[in-house]
This record gives structure tokens, C-alpha cells and sequence, in this order.
């Protein structure tokens, strides 16, 4: 049987298809920039909407109830939750703690200093630089106990070297300004180093040749310190600083476990607002008026996010202005 020859399509058959292929590729490339950003960030955001806006939406709705935790469900009452909490002197109490706890400035100079220090040609600088995580990985409530024996009123470290030089023991659990500064140097503890590693990358990140030039101009470490480290690593500062404060509104596990009750205190000198929290959802069982607390935390917590928004965009304002 003869074989029957398959004839080409004609060229221009042929041009139409390349240049249908050429398109098609196009079109795909075009698609693959415009979709694919969206489709790797999108993990993220599914999980945010289950484990983050869901929660908060969630709340809100049980804060606008009596809740009963027994059948689970409750009846729609308002805002008389939020009222409650906003005449409640312990919500008052709590905020004021939280506030006199924060310790971001100081916290900020000492992690600037330590960063400085770390930023020069230092011998095995990898080991002094992670060195300065290890309070960071250290669980909260192993330096919360050892802190709290450390800064006990009878038999604490701390007193028996006062009682060397003469000076009387300090009740570092019933005075209001003792124990605040107790719970802050346990908080600046751990969260000083990582401030530092986040200072550092930034001061790693300042061109070398500022450092040269100023130093052939005669400027000394200090004066090169002030003149060009702090003015290039400010908008990182600014970062911790803010960081660091929406952190201390939600501090919990140090003052907690500052003492063996974990109530704040007899007079609540050191109670926050997310341990004032704690103990209305599951002391009280009203998770009602709990869901009200952690609203009104929130919403303080966005106010700070704001003003982190607005510095953050003055400060870069202000940058593209100075560089024109």
C-alpha cells in the first residue's frame, strides 16, 4: 500500500500560529506578574482572617452580650459591658500600670548602646551577638520566677546587698514604684538584646564611607556617633520604639507570675490590663464583659498604630525634603 504524504500548512498558516503562541505567552507572562504577587502573599492573609479577624470579630459581637459560658450563647445587652469597665476602678488601676510598666526609651538607649558596641570589629562577634538573644529565648516564665526571688521582700538577693551598705530593705512586692521597676527590669531583660540585633542591622546598613570621610575630617567616635549613627538609624528606632510599646500594653507573663497569687498584687499595684482581662473571662466566667476589656485594649493599641503611621511617614517626608 503507498504511503500518503502529510503536506505542510502554508506559511502564512504558519506565521498565525506563531504568532497566536506569542501572544498566548504574553498574555500568560502579563498574568503571571499581575496574579502571582497576590498568590504568594494569600497563605498569609487566609490565615489571618481565621486566626485574626475572626477572633476579633468574634469578640466584638460576645462584648454586645451577656454571655453565659454554659449554654454558650447570651443575650444582646448593648454597650453595658464597656460601661461597666470604663466605671470599673480595677480597668483604671490596670491602665495605669500598664503605662508606668512601659520602658521603651530606656530600653531603646540601652539596645542602642549595646548595638554600638556590637557594630565595631569585635573578636568572635557572632558569639557576643547571639549572646545577646539569650534572654530573648529564654521561656518568660523561668525569668519571671528566678526575677521574683531576686526582688523578694524578705530573703531577696537584692535586699541582702542593700543590708550591706546600710540600707534598709525595700518591699519590692507592696510598694507601687518597686515593683513597677521590679517588672520593667525583668521586661527590659529579655527584650533588650533583640532590640539591640534589630538596632544593629540597621547601624550595618549606614555606607562606610560616611564613617571615612568624617573621620579624615577629624570627627572623633562620639562625634561620628551622634552626627551620622543616630540620624541614619532613626526611622529603625522609631520602629522599636513604637514595637516595644504596643508590646508593653500587652504584657502579661512577667507580672503574672511576679508573685505565687498572680492577681497583681493586694492592692492591684501591679496589675495590667490584659491580667485585669485574664481574670474577668476566666476568674469571673464573664466573658462579656472580658471581650469589652480586650476592645478597649485594642483600640488603644491602634491609636499607637497610628501614630507610628504618621511618624513614620513625617520622618520620611521629611528625609525626601532634607536630600533635594
Amino acid at each position: 500500500m503507498a504511503s500518503t504524504d502529510i503536506e505542510a500548512p502554508p506559511a502564512d498558516q504558519q506565521r498565525r500560529n506563531r504568532r497566536a503562541d506569542s501572544s498566548m505567552r504574553q498574555r500568560l507572562a502579563r498574568w503571571d506578574l499581575k496574579v502571582s504577587p497576590y498568590a504568594y502573599i494569600a497563605p498569609f492573609f487566609i490565615l489571618f482572617a481565621l486566626f485574626g479577624l475572626f477572633p476579633i470579630g468574634y469578640t466584638a459581637v460576645i462584648s454586645l452580650m451577656d454571655w453565659d459560658t454554659i449554654r454558650n450563647s447570651g443575650e444582646f445587652i448593648g454597650m453595658e459591658n464597656f460601661e461597666f469597665v470604663l466605671n470599673d476602678r480595677k480597668f483604671w488601676v490596670s491602665l495605669r500600670n500598664t503605662f508606668f510598666l512601659l520602658s521603651s526609651i530606656p530600653q531603646l538607649i540601652v539596645a542602642t548602646f549595646i548595638a554600638a558596641m556590637l557594630d565595631h570589629h569585635l573578636k568572635a562577634k557572632t558569639f557576643w551577638r547571639m549572646g545577646t538573644l539569650v534572654p530573648y529565648v529564654m521561656m518568660p516564665v523561668a525569668v519571671s520566677l528566678v526575677f521574683s526571688q531576686l526582688f523578694a521582700d524578705e530573703y531577696g538577693v537584692f535586699n541582702e546587698w542593700l543590708g550591706y551598705i546600710g540600707i534598709e530593705p525595700i518591699q519590692w512586692h507592696k510598694d507601687v514604684l518597686a515593683s513597677h521597676w521590679a517588672i520593667a527590669t525583668m521586661v527590659n531583660f529579655r527584650w533588650t538584646g533583640y532590640n539591640a540585633l534589630i538596632l544593629l542591622a540597621a547601624m550595618q546598613a549606614i555606607p562606610r564611607e560616611l564613617y571615612e570621610a568624617s573621620a579624615i575630617d577629624g570627627a572623633g567616635k562620639l562625634r561620628r556617633f551622634f552626627s551620622i549613627t543616630l540620624p541614619q538609624i532613626r526611622p529603625t528606632a522609631i520602629f522599636v520604639i513604637i514595637t516595644a510599646t504596643v508590646g508593653g500594653l500587652q504584657i502579661f507573663d512577667e507580672p503574672r507570675m511576679y508573685d505565687t497569687t498572680g492577681d497583681g498584687g493586694a492592692d492591684q499595684q501591679w496589675l495590667t490590663t490584659t491580667m485585669y482581662m485574664y481574670n474577668t473571662g476566666w476568674g469571673e466566667l464573664n466573658f462579656g464583659r472580658a471581650s469589652a476589656i480586650a476592645w478597649l485594649l485594642f483600640l488603644i493599641i491602634v491609636v499607637f498604630g497610628l501614630l507610628n503611621f504618621f511618624l513614620t511617614r513625617r520622618l520620611i517626608s521629611s528625609d525626601s525634603s532634607g536630600g533635594k
